[in-house]
């Protein structure tokens, strides 16, 4: 009785202390942990936290979380990395907070078939079977999330480099530097490819060249147009006409997405009669069978 009651009142101990240190009043920070919250890591300098709270906790599990997660994807065919996504869609979650997020809706899936099989009374095998698959399920649907909306996000820069190309264009052609085009068209810009550019102009103050620059943006981005704009960029000093390249990719662009567009449009024209060929084909199916079902029981009598 008295190993019982311990055993109780140090783990109601450890959770309290988890608790109370989630807590600013709480726990007292030094001085540099403070002036850290204002530094651009600040995300990562809150996040430190004592030995016993639930951020270490989370520090703790995190990279054999994300190590298992990362196998999972690539079991499912996604090769590309999370990190390199989040970046994509400038999303303030880290890595291992994503892969987190992903276990513990793996965790509620399994313990959702869990608790279906119980109620359903299924057999072990059943049961087993019921948890892998609710696991899976909630670890697909976070990874599916982020699928559709890197996809989305791809799509929309693609709809964008045409109109920022031609700008851009412009205003080399009308006596502007690149560098100088490309600042004039992000401090009136409020697009991705606007944000995008802006990280480039801050990469180059930073010391890197403009090549540099635009290639990391490229290769993060994933878009062929970006790829195709960026190539044209990279002619600066080989071309004495840059503006009328770009303004000539910028029209190709155009029609490459218009040609896209309708495609989408013809396959939206097709999906449209498949409910209608359906409802007509249900019901002459009916019609055609009662009869055929009716000569074939005449037949077998006689």
């Amino acid at each position: 009785m008295k190993l019982v009651l311990a055993t109780a009142l140090l783990a109601l101990a450890v959770g309290l202390s988890l608790v109370l240190t989630e807590l600013r009043w709480f726990r007292a920070e030094p001085i540099a942990r403070r002036v850290g919250y204002f530094l651009p890591h600040a995300r990562q300098v809150r996040s430190r936290a004592g030995v016993l709270s639930g951020a270490s906790l989370r520090e703790l599990f995190a990279p054999a979380i994300g190590h298992v997660a990362e196998r999972v994807s690539r079991l499912l065919g996604i090769q590309e990395d999370v990190g390199r996504r989040l970046q994509r869609l400038d999303l303030t979650v880290t890595v291992a907070e994503f892969r987190l997020r992903q276990a513990t809706w793996a965790g509620i899936g399994a313990l959702s078939g869990a608790l279906a099989s119980s109620l359903w009374g299924a057999s072990a095998i059943f049961a087993a079977a019921f948890t892998v698959v609710g696991a899976a399920l909630g670890f697909v649907l976070i990874e599916q999330r982020l699928i559709v909306a890197d996809q989305g996000h791809r799509a929309s820069v693609a709809r964008e480099v045409p109109v920022i190309a031609e700008q851009i264009g412009m205003l080399i052609a009308s006596g502007y530097s690149t560098i100088g085009a490309v600042d004039r068209v992000t401090e009136r810009g409020h697009g991705l490819v606007s944000r995008d550019l802006r990280r480039c102009i801050l990469r180059i103050r930073q010391g890197a060249s403009e090549r540099q620059a635009f290639s990391e943006w490229a290769e993060l981005a994933q878009v062929e147009s970006v790829t195709r704009f960026v190539g044209i960029l990279a002619l600066e000093k080989e071309s004495t006409d840059l503006g009328r390249l770009i303004s000539n990719e910028a029209r190709s662009m155009r029609r490459a997405l218009q040609r896209e567009l309708l495609e989408h449009i013809e396959k939206r024209g097709q999906q449209v009669w498949i409910p209608v060929t359906v409802a007509a084909l249900v019901p002459g199916a009916i019609f055609i069978g009662v009869p055929f079902s009716s000569a074939l029981r005449g037949f077998l009598s006689g």
